[in-house]
């Protein structure tokens, strides 16, 4: 028999995500952020379909939290149905995410899914039209962390399967950005024999070999500023002789960041329609994080005033457009002068700003102790963002300042 077999691989689904510091976006849209992820998984089950793929590998990482809600368990219950409606198969492992013993509903998926509920590596047969086809092996997380490196418990299995596939959520061991779970070398992973290595974890998309491939897809919906581009799943086909791939992007949303230039805009309304002019075409609907390149002249100053209002309007237009884009942060970098910039005393304010003197400010605040009774702990992005306000502020307030 000429074997071959077709699947969509993919990882980091993080359905019910919390989208935090969004809240100030407007009411519909804030709706459809919350929805973008089940938006994402409704795609993924089309794309399945659409391709007539013999299975999905999700690669662990389904759900946002080990508190699994009860609307993502039952969202992903509907998504396997209507794979088992067409004859799809599901392989999935959980990890550091959604690991085996975190809080969950006891939700039943159908038959056609198939979970691998142990941390050891294991082995689940894959058999299309009654012959064996693929064995795909993989292993879940118990816990909310793995940290040792799992590549030697993947062994090719007995029996005379054509392709061997591997699914291994965690990270290369010399990766720094982000955290060490389940991590390995590539060169562990070359020597196994396997045909394919379907990785989770991270949410960048990337191959880190070619032959065989050892890629990981990304995450399939952004969900802050640096999660920008297309997210989404690849699509194998393997045969004795070939392997394609080819990625299919799934976002309901897009995350972009978009640099604009209105230096050398004479008026407020010029600004306006420069800024409208620079903003990129989506398919899909877009959030945007801009960064504004601006300088004073005779008839106008770019304070954050101006910029407010000025994002206002063209937040009115750009979100009641289809696909829309909403404008949800922005940053403004004002052209320095030499004499500006001469001036030491100012120069060497805003490169302490740049590196501490922010810093303590937001520690005095989140350690004092009637103060951090009130506020939940910012993410890292969320922590950048207020960095970069006050760095602006700041900026604004000096030059206002000196002018005077």
């Amino acid at each position: 028999m000429d074997s071959a077999v077709t699947f969509i691989h993919a990882a980091d689904l993080h359905l019910d995500s919390l989208f935090k510091g969004l809240r100030h976006v407007p009411a519909n849209i804030f709706k459809e952020i919350q929805e973008s992820t089940f938006t994402a998984l409704n795609h993924l089950v089309d794309e399945a379909i659409n391709n007539n793929v013999d299975f999905v590998l999700l690669a662990g990482d389904l759900y946002d939290h080990e508190s699994q809600s009860l609307k993502a368990q039952i969202r992903l219950r509907r998504a396997f149905e209507r794979l088992a409606e067409q004859n799809i198969d599901v392989f999935l492992s959980y990890g550091n995410h959604d690991f085996m013993k975190g809080d969950s509903f006891d939700v039943e998926y159908p038959d056609n899914v198939h979970i691998f509920s142990e941390e050891r590596v294991t082995c689940i047969p894959f058999y299309k039209n009654g012959e064996a086809a693929a064995a795909i092996y993989g292993f879940s997380y118990e816990n909310r962390a793995v940290y040792e490196n799992k590549s030697s418990e993947y062994k090719i299995a007995d029996g005379e399967f054509p392709f061997h596939i591997a699914m291994l959520h965690g990270s290369v061991a010399t990766n720094t950005e982000h955290d060490s779970y389940a991590p390995f070398l590539i060169k562990d992973l070359l020597n196994k024999g396997m045909d394919y290595w379907a990785l989770g974890h991270i949410h960048t998309r990337q191959q880190l070999y070619t032959n065989p491939p050892v890629i990981y897809p990304g995450n399939i919906q952004g969900r802050h500023r640096k999660e920008t581009g297309e997210k989404g799943c690849y699509l194998i086909s393997l045969s004795k002789h070939n392997i394609k791939q080819t990625f299919l992007p799934l976002q309901a949303i897009r995350y972009e960041e978009v640099e604009v230039d209105i230096r050398e805009c004479p008026t407020p309304s010029h600004a306006e329609k420069s800024i409208m002019s620079q903003l990129p075409a989506y398919s899909v609907p877009s959030l945007l994080y801009l960064k504004i390149t601006a300088k004073e002249n005779e008839l106008f100053t770019p304070d954050e005033g101006f910029i407010q209002d000025l994002i206002e309007v063209v937040n009115e237009s750009v979100a009641e457009a289809f696909p829309w884009q909403y404008i949800y942060h922005y940053r403004v970098v004002l052209e320095k002068e030499s004499t500006w910039m001469e001036d030491s005393f100012l120069k060497d304010i805003l490169e302490e700003a740049d590196t501490s003197f922010i810093q303590e400010g937001l520690n005095e605040i989140y350690h004092h102790r009637n103060a951090r009774k009130f506020l939940s702990s910012l993410s890292d992005e969320e922590e950048q963002d207020v960095k970069e306000d006050a760095y602006q502020l700041l900026n604004m307030l000096l030059r206002r300042e000196r002018a005077e």
